[in-house]
């Protein structure tokens, strides 16, 4: 009897997960046969269950895979994702406008929110709805032009730091020297969000700094393994293989504990100051405005304890603790790889990088503020045009939440050969944000998208007037309620490290430039052909620069 109730139990788990799993895929598998994105024109699949997207990770970069697929099929395309799931592609802006507009209807992918929820909990980056609009409303004085004026200072003395350490290698080793840049830069950055995110010192740029507790655990949840295990896989599909751990996914669970642990302590630490501030001015009122603090975290919990706000609108002690994890991966890699393709630009462009010298010498101090670095017109030309050629993440995805009619600026021609206006989307659908080749289309560019020229923005094409970005008519930071935050901050904080660089060096490349490719993940990070096992590096030729 005991037994025939045991294998009925067993049965019954067993129908269960088969019915969670056929509930959770059955969108998925029927997707190839009935989605309303079959009539759209698009490459052949290879494979049922990868689709396309070997072909894209397999590139040496995605964009040149969509640019193909644009020239081929028009600039509406459908191409197929794992089970063979269509997907909309497109570079038309009045939908790309539409998509990124209605985030309410168009979200991140559930997947992906859950991966990173997972590992940096509910922050900023990963929220949607009404918990994404609170946090947002929170968070967005501190990250207004005023507050960003306050932080240049923490800028500019980390940029020259970095230079202060290369120049003091190429004086024991010889000029010029091959340096690996973005392990400088990568330091860099990481240290100006110790500082301007919560005012925690990783001092990374010391050579001769102790390893850092929070650094390590950083660096443990975000190191990606160059091939993506099957575990890894079936955990983007099937939420139920998390219970299942590996070697990894301990380790990561260690260092989420001790990030919580700082994190937890930043914020008692912070709260406690704002108290104390307030007792030393008498008074129980805390507004937004009253208690000083450069750091963005400490600007946070200021506007989430102020007394002239209601609770309805007020933060979670987690959703503020979500924050440091999140200000960490927003604000670490994307500035120094932007900074490296910005280096990379330059040594394939040496006239351009004179001329940006010449400007950059005509200011008198090493210490600019944020209104010196934003009065030099060549500089910022040269900063929107490598963020232009080589934004640091290539391409975003969102998925709608129900049916809807994306409107096009130009009609496609279905595979039928009849001609449409707009696209039927299905609740589900996922969609391809195209940042870079946006960014780099001829249609909108001009022939010479390809090619690195600042002077472009003397006088930018009218055409890029339909890009719905949130800064310059570029897709780099998006665009729309979900607008890269802290979009001002990146790039004073960049502005501040190429005036700092080019004034003080020469940089020349130190491989041949074909042997230069963009890595594959979120960041595009750089990486060479001829040294596959070397990881991310861009190593540059590097020599002080004599002023006559």
């Amino acid at each position: 009897m005991t037994l025939t109730l045991l294998a009925q139990s067993s049965y019954a788990v067993i129908l269960a997960v088969i019915s969670v799993v056929l509930w959770k895929t059955y969108p998925t598998l029927t997707a190839p046969f009935t989605s309303w994105l079959l009539v759209i024109a698009g490459p052949p699949s290879p494979s049922w269950f990868f689709g396309n997207l070997r072909q894209l990770r397999e590139s040496d970069s995605e964009a040149t895979v969509f640019e193909r697929w644009v020239e081929e099929y028009g600039p509406v395309v459908m191409h197929r994702g794992f089970f063979n799931a269509p997907r909309l592609f497109t570079i038309d802006t009045r939908a790309i406008n539409h998509i990124l507009t209605h985030s309410a209807e168009y979200e991140k992918p559930d997947q992906a929110r859950r991966m990173l929820s997972s590992l940096l909990g509910k922050g900023v980056l990963i929220t949607e709805g009404e918990q994404h609009r609170q946090q947002r409303r929170i968070m967005n004085p501190a990250f207004g032009p005023s507050q960003v004026r306050e932080l240049t200072e923490i800028f500019v003395e980390k940029a020259n730091e970095l230079r202060d350490l290369w120049a003091a290698e190429l004086s024991v080793r010889g000029e010029p020297g091959r340096i690996d840049v973005i392990k400088g830069l990568s330091k860099m950055t990481l240290d100006v969000i110790g500082l301007a995110g919560f005012n925690y010192d990783f001092d990374s740029l010391n050579p001769n700094g102790k390893p850092n507790e929070l650094a390590k655990a950083f660096e443990e949840i975000f190191v990606i393994p160059e091939k993506v295990p099957v575990l890894f896989i079936l955990r983007h599909f099937f939420p139920i293989f998390d219970y299942v751990k590996d070697a990894r996914s301990r380790r990561v669970e260690e260092a989420q504990q001790v990030m919580r642990r700082i994190g937890s302590q930043l914020i008692a630490e912070k709260k406690a100051a704002i108290l104390r501030e307030s007792s030393a001015k008498k008074t129980t009122d805390i507004g937004r405005r009253s208690v000083q603090g450069r750091d963005l975290l400490t600007l946070l919990i200021k506007a989430n304890m102020a007394t002239d706000i209601p609770d309805s609108q007020r933060l979670s002690d987690e959703d503020v603790l979500a924050q440091v994890p999140t200000f960490l991966v927003a604000g670490h890699e994307t500035t120094s790889t932007a900074t490296t393709w910005c280096l990379f630009a330059l040594t394939q462009a040496p006239a351009v990088q004179t001329k940006l010298r010449e400007e950059l010498l005509t200011v008198e101090t090493d210490t600019p503020t944020m209104d010196e670095l934003m009065a030099l017109p060549y500089l910022d030309a040269v900063v929107r045009e490598s963020l232009r050629l080589h934004p640091p993440v290539a391409v975003s995805m969102r998925v709608a939440n129900k049916d809807d009619v994306v409107p096009l600026s130009t009609p496609f021609t279905a595979r039928d050969g009849t001609q449409h206006d707009s696209v039927r989307i299905a609740a589900g659908d996922k969609i391809i944000i195209p940042i870079e080749m946006m960014n780099r289309s001829k249609a909108l560019w001009g022939d010479d998208a390809h090619e690195f020229r600042p002077e472009r923005w003397a006088l930018p094409p009218n055409a890029i007037s339909t890009i719905p970005g949130v800064w310059g008519h570029l897709l780099t930071f998006l665009g729309g309620p979900r607008a890269c935050i802290g979009y001002r901050f990146s790039i004073v904080e960049m502005k501040a490290l190429v005036f700092a660089l080019v004034r003080a060096f020469e940089f020349a490349l130190a491989v041949p430039p074909e042997d230069v490719k963009k890595g594959k993940g979120i960041v595009q990070r750089p990486a060479l052909r001829s040294d596959p096992a070397g990881g991310n590096q861009m190593p540059l030729i590097v020599r002080k620069y004599q002023r006559v």
